[in-house]
């Protein structure tokens, strides 16, 4: 009797064979065939009524709080993959589904500050439907144009998205014994420290007032010292250029470098992205000349999206936007366009540098969207507030979802049932912003005190930094600074001026076969990568953030290309030994399972530290 033929295994980017759904069996009879629509509903049913709240309510809460917000996607992998254990190996794709629509709920929770901020500015409230039916629609075109722009950034850019990395370590671990077992003592050790570090943090002033902080060490640990050591060598001349600045009256007297560095910052990766850009749009008339030579499988299957639908998503969606806008909130139809050309732009400037360096700048990019408006003129805050909430929900739900794809990417899984995922998370987390908004600001008073006119104002733990920005912000339609455009300008010259140098010399022959052919051939070639001539997405890391934080980054990435550079000249890396069960990934290696453990640590941390002061608060 023939034997069967078994469909071929697919292959993900990491090497491993991927089982197809029909060859898997779950371990527990009571459990849903894996791909069955009982199965989409038990994942489903925990990250929509369970995680998803879970994350959101932590998300707000931190918002309103400190200003910064964790989306949970650690908390929810964990969680996601004890219900998908019983599905072994391959349970990884059913965890990554959870946590993305869970993920999705908390990112959009977060954006309850905008409605905070409109009761601080004393704008006339809109009912709740018409808020979230305009909060749903521009999270939809958002993760449109998010997997729009995933090709780039995840598949040709390959950016190390260090969060999705450490949540892709976890996933495999979790649901794997074998891969846990041999990973176990580096993710847990990591998560422990995490966890501890940001205790200390809490608690010891020093550490605290010194900006340590585990996760941007871990960060670091991932991505390695030619990412990192550019954001020092930013901050630290962002550090030294800030005298001048305040002498010639840029910054005032008690205000850091990231109050302008920030601008300089998004320009230098606009910069950047007008060169790479332009290179891609080049191979790719070169790739439409030569389709009819290409192999008809060259995309595996679960990574294939069918982008004639997906621009129509995108185009459905921007046009829902507009018809909310303008007809059931009242809105400028310019103004609401520009909001929405802005996002095409900086979801993907957010996405190389939440590729980069796992910081979103979305506070940033708002406020840059402001100074744009303001630049045409726009004096009107209510218009400014809704135009440019639309480039803030944007680059959070789009970056979200870039994030969400490299986790896939590392672990294959399909990018179609990915997106759908995250779109019904989308749908829950508008319902439950709106509504997370109204609950805690009819609970805590507070909350609608204007920070700004009131800074004495005792609001006890409800900081709310991130509405301050925004409000700031908008307070400054019309008022855009000859020194704020120079910034800009400066920022893009040479963000441009210096990726077409790196790109030449990457060309170099001559150049490339030295640092390749010596140990002081790469000594000069990390000198050059790193430091004389760093990368604009990573250097500009630096203006982003505090010194402190640049620099612990940068120890991040120096102890990692240690490591790994003294391991392999002590011995040949083997990816597995004989008898040890599966061969761990290529990217599970000591630095990347400690950097993800830090992160995981501290992310739950804060989550766990969130969700007890909102208990203890309502107690």
């Amino acid at each position: 009797m023939a034997r069967p033929v078994l469909p071929p295994l697919e292959t993900s980017p990491t090497g491993i064979p991927q089982a197809p759904p029909s060859l898997q069996r779950p371990r527990y009879g009571w459990l849903p065939p894996p791909g069955s629509w009982k199965f989409h509903l038990l994942l489903s049913a925990v990250a929509i009524f369970v995680l998803g709240p879970l994350g959101g309510i932590a998300a707000s809460y931190m918002n309103f709080s400190l200003g910064i917000f964790v989306g949970g996607q650690v908390l929810a992998g964990i969680l996601g993959s004890a219900v998908t254990y019983g599905y072994g190996p391959e349970g990884k794709h059913g965890a990554n589904y959870i946590q993305t629509m869970a993920a999705s709920v908390a990112s959009m929770c977060a954006m309850a500050v905008l409605i905070q901020a409109m009761v601080w500015l004393g704008m006339p409230q809109p009912p709740a439907w018409h808020l979230m039916l305009f909060m749903g629609c521009v999270g939809m075109f958002g993760v449109g144009v998010g997997m729009l722009y995933t090709p780039l950034l995840v598949d040709r850019l390959q950016l190390d998205f260090p969060s999705g990395h450490a949540v892709a370590n976890i996933l495999r671990a979790l649901t794997d014994k074998r891969l846990l077992k041999r990973s176990i003592a580096k993710l847990g050790g990591g998560a422990g420290a995490g966890s501890l570090v940001a205790w200390l943090t809490e608690h010891v002033a020093a550490l605290g007032a010194a900006g340590l902080s585990a996760s941007t060490v871990g960060v670091g640990l991932v991505v390695g010292s030619r990412i990192t050591v550019p954001a020092m060598v930013g901050g630290l001349l962002g550090a030294a250029a800030t005298p001048w600045l305040r002498e010639h009256g840029w910054l005032k007297p008690d205000e850091p470098f990231r109050k302008i560095g920030f601008l300089v910052g998004l320009a230098m990766i606009c910069g950047a992205a007008v060169v790479d850009l332009s290179l891609l749009a080049v191979q790719a008339v070169e790739r439409v000349r030569n389709r009819a030579r290409l192999p008809a499988d060259e995309v595996p299957a679960w990574k294939q999206v069918n982008v004639p639908r997906l621009i129509a998503w995108v185009v459905f969606w921007g046009v829902a936007v507009v018809l909310v806008a303008t007809r059931l909130l009242g809105q400028p139809l310019g103004f609401i366009l520009f909001g929405m050309a802005l996002s095409l732009l900086f979801v993907l400037v957010n996405g190389i540098a939440y590729g980069m360096t796992d910081q979103n700048p979305i506070s940033s990019a708002f406020v840059v969207s402001v100074l744009l408006m303001s630049l045409l003129g726009l004096k009107e805050p209510l218009v400014g507030l809704m135009s440019a909430s639309i480039l803030l929900i944007c680059t959070s739900v789009g970056s979200d979802m870039q994030q969400d794809r490299s986790t896939g990417w590392r672990l294959g899984t399909d990018r179609t049932l990915q997106f759908r995922y995250q779109v019904v998370g989308i749908v829950m987390g508008a319902v439950l912003c709106v509504g997370l908004a109204r609950v805690f600001m009819s609970a805590y008073p507070v909350l609608a005190i204007n920070q700004l006119d009131d800074p004495t104002a005792p609001v006890g733990q409800w900081g709310s930094a991130m509405t301050y920005k925004i409000v700031g912000a908008i307070r400054s339609l019309g008022t855009l600074s000859d020194y704020t455009v120079k910034a800009l300008l400066l920022g893009l010259a040479v963000g441009f001026l210096i990726e077409v140098a790196r790109k030449l010399l990457k060309r170099n022959a001559r150049y490339t076969r030295y640092i390749q052919g010596s140990r002081t051939g790469f000594a000069v070639g990390w000198v050059m990568e790193a430091v004389l001539l760093s990368s604009p997405y990573a250097s500009s890391f630096g203006g982003f953030v505090n010194l402190s934080v640049a620099l612990w980054f940068g120890v991040g990435g120096i102890l990692s290309s240690l490591w790994n550079t003294l391991s392999r000249r002590a011995a040949p890396q083997v990816a597995g030994a004989p008898g040890e069960g599966e061969v761990l990934p290529e990217d599970m290696s000591t630095t990347s399972l400690v950097g993800g453990g830090l992160i995981a640590g501290e992310s739950l941390y804060f989550l766990v530290l969130g969700l007890a002061g909102l208990v203890a608060l309502l107690g």
